[in-house]
């Protein structure tokens, strides 16, 4: 074959895949997640497994598989709770401080552990520790404080000065468990209680429900082992470890079988050998019909019946896959971390309580005012993770909109809200039922919402040491301002520039609201080191060079951002090419230019220096803090106001690139 004729066969062959990416197939069928979720139970079973034989040290969060009685009686023998003396009661009828009853002391201490060797005969007792066995004769311990020691004609005597009852402080045989009491039963889940009374008993093995064991598998060419380098459009598998944890939380075994290729003979066997090992098979990835989704073709070729579910009516979450092959449960999760967790806790934990022995888990719940509004796609059922903060008249959900890829979404979220499928989305002021993750949420002591810092977290680490908890709702400048206004936050981190005056933040100061100076960014000109285009000029000449070649590709900020007010104001007016698009964060233009997929962009200094690119300084924004006036006098604000001025907090913040205002000294 010719170098010709390879060229176009290999571009022949590229353009076939091209083609089959762009016609996606569709999913086999989108349904309601409750008609997911009955045809993907009625097809498996989920009764609990058979039971194992486990040592008590290893079965703390276990289920019992059946009924267990005690073999003995607890305590085994009659007790002394009390230290003192073996008494007859009899023999202290009518005892008083006045009229003290005398008893002669048996020649014998009872000691715990010991038997007693001598009766307890009418007129006299024998000293006894607390937990030593009650003697024949005996029938009631006196505290040794209501006694007094005498020495008789006969010998050692006490007085006794109260009278005793018959039984007083004495625990029976048997008074906590009867030899042949059911006292744990078969269902209850063992905790350190539970243990306690197993070893009472003198038992070191119950049996329990085996744990379901669960192989975690992850899919795609991209992902990387947490720890080996990232290489080009490369992505750590964080899945594999979020699944994992999430598996033993719900009670089941994980099985780690790692990141698996998209190659279909390589996953396809990866599959089946887990299918063989394991209970029930989680994948993740490979469930969206792409040009990389293999999974559902190696699922229908498992055994009837097959694939159940391709397609949920859920945001995120519309490409699970649900299936059974070999009588077992597998489920497909959607790559993207909050996708699949979502539909895990959804779909997959349920089943793996089930088999495990536990109650299904009842989820937890709370009313909260949603201070803004959130679209959605009408169609979807949507979950949106929401983070909980204290208002002037109850809970506060905010969403957090960091979409179904974001790692952190889950961890920085109290719980979520449901949207309707056939609702557009929720009006801002509306109180929605949200539905806790992991429990009740703590109240924290500092609510700061508005711009993030990485400086800030130097006033925040310094803020816990004192013992207040801290939470932190990163929802721009814009929004920080609006939520001060509405009292639902202690601090607004803000940097935003009045176009009018010139001035950064001070515009944002009303009645009510305060502001407080917090330190310098240094805002400037980004590019890659080496752009002869850039290289040697001051940054107003870079930004005309830009400006002057069609090639050279931006990457802007987000309306409402205060270096998106910064940029517009140095274009005036013009609208360069990658213009539209508009991140978030200064950590994302510096990712684009780093990367070549953008040019140059305006950021700040240090995140500049943290991506390796070359730095033209334009001018410092001022990075301050608004503060209700209502809340500033909570002991958690004026620990943070007052970290400002502290030495050790300005010498870690300067530490960052910062440069602290002088008026921030108190």
């Amino acid at each position: 074959m010719t170098a010709d004729r390879g060229m176009r066969h290999q571009n022949t062959d590229l353009l076939a895949t091209v083609r089959s990416a762009a016609r996606q197939e569709q999913f086999l069928e989108v349904i309601l997640p409750e008609e997911a979720r009955r045809r993907f139970e009625s097809a498996i079973d989920r009764s609990p497994l058979a039971a194992e034989t486990v040592a008590i040290a290893q079965a703390l969060g276990r289920v019992l598989a059946s009924d267990l009685a005690a073999a003995t009686d607890v305590p085994a023998f009659d007790r002394a709770s009390v230290d003192g003396f073996a008494v007859r009661a009899a023999d202290t009828i009518g005892a008083s401080e006045r009229a003290p009853r005398r008893l002669l002391l048996n020649a014998e201490v009872i000691a715990s552990g010991h038997q007693p060797a001598l009766e307890v005969h009418g007129g006299t007792a024998s000293a006894i520790a607390t937990g030593g066995a009650v003697p024949r004769g005996a029938d009631a311990v006196v505290m040794i404080e209501h006694t007094g020691l005498v020495e008789a004609p006969e010998g050692p005597a006490i007085d006794v000065r109260r009278a005793a009852t018959a039984g007083q402080f004495v625990a029976f045989a048997g008074s906590d468990m009867a030899r042949g009491e059911t006292v744990l039963r078969r269902g209850q889940q063992i905790s350190s209680r539970e243990i306690g009374i197993l070893a009472a008993c003198g038992i070191a093995e119950i049996p329990v429900v085996r744990r379901p064991k669960v192989a975690v598998l992850s899919t795609g060419d991209e992902l990387v082992r947490p720890g080996a380098p990232l290489p080009p459009a490369g992505v750590y598998d964080s899945n594999s470890a979020i699944l994992g944890a999430a598996v033993e939380e719900a009670g089941g075994e994980a099985v780690r079988y790692g990141v698996l290729p998209d190659d279909e003979a390589k996953l396809e066997a990866g599959v089946r050998q887990a299918l063989a090992a394991c209970d029930m098979v989680v994948l993740s990835g490979g469930t969206s019909k792409g040009v990389g989704d293999l999974s559902y073709r190696i699922l229908s070729r498992l055994g009837p019946p097959g694939v159940l579910v391709h397609g949920v009516a859920l945001k995120p979450g519309k490409p699970l896959c649900l299936a059974v092959g070999d009588g077992k449960p597998i489920a497909v999760l959607p790559g993207f971390p909050t996708s699949a967790i979502f539909t895990f806790h959804a779909f997959v934990a349920p089943i793996i309580r089930a088999r495990a022995g536990l109650p299904a888990e009842a989820a937890q719940s709370t009313k909260a005012l949603v201070p803004v509004r959130i679209p959605s796609e009408m169609g979807r059922q949507e979950f949106v993770l929401v983070a909980l903060v204290p208002g002037e008249h109850g809970p506060v959900a905010f969403p957090i909109g960091k979409g179904s890829g974001a790692i952190t979404s889950f961890s920085h979220a109290d719980g979520f809200v449901t949207i309707d499928a056939l609702s557009a989305g929720l009006d801002a002021g509306q109180t929605r039922e949200v539905t806790l993750i992991g429990g009740p949420t703590n109240v924290p002591d500092l609510v700061i919402m508005g711009s993030h810092c990485v400086a800030l977290d130097a006033v925040i680490g310094r803020v816990a040491e004192q013992g207040f908890a801290a939470r932190t709702v990163a929802i721009g400048s814009m929004g920080g301002v609006a939520a001060a206004e509405r009292g639902e936050c202690d601090i607004a981190p803000v940097h935003l520039l009045d176009a009018a005056s010139g001035q950064y933040n001070r515009h944002l100061i009303r009645p009510g609201i305060s502001l407080h100076p917090g330190w310098r960014r240094m805002q400037g000109f980004i590019f890659r080191a080496g752009d002869a285009r850039f290289a040697g000029k001051t940054a107003q000449d870079a930004l005309r060079a830009a400006l002057d070649d069609p090639s050279c590709l931006m990457v802007n900020r987000n309306p409402g951002a205060g270096t998106r007010i910064l940029i517009d104001r140095l274009l005036e007016g013009h609208r360069p090419p990658g213009y539209a698009n508009q991140p978030k964060s200064h950590n994302a233009v510096a990712a684009a230019i780093a990367q070549g997929r953008a040019d140059w962009g305006i950021a700040i200094a240090n995140v500049a220096e943290l991506y390796g690119l070359a730095f033209l300084p334009i001018a410092p924004e001022h990075y301050d803090f608004l503060v209700p006036d209502r809340r500033s006098a909570r002991p958690a604000v004026q620990a943070f106001l007052a970290a400002l001025a502290e030495p050790g907090v300005r010498r870690r913040i300067a530490a960052l690139g910062m440069t602290l205002a002088e008026d921030a000294v108190r």
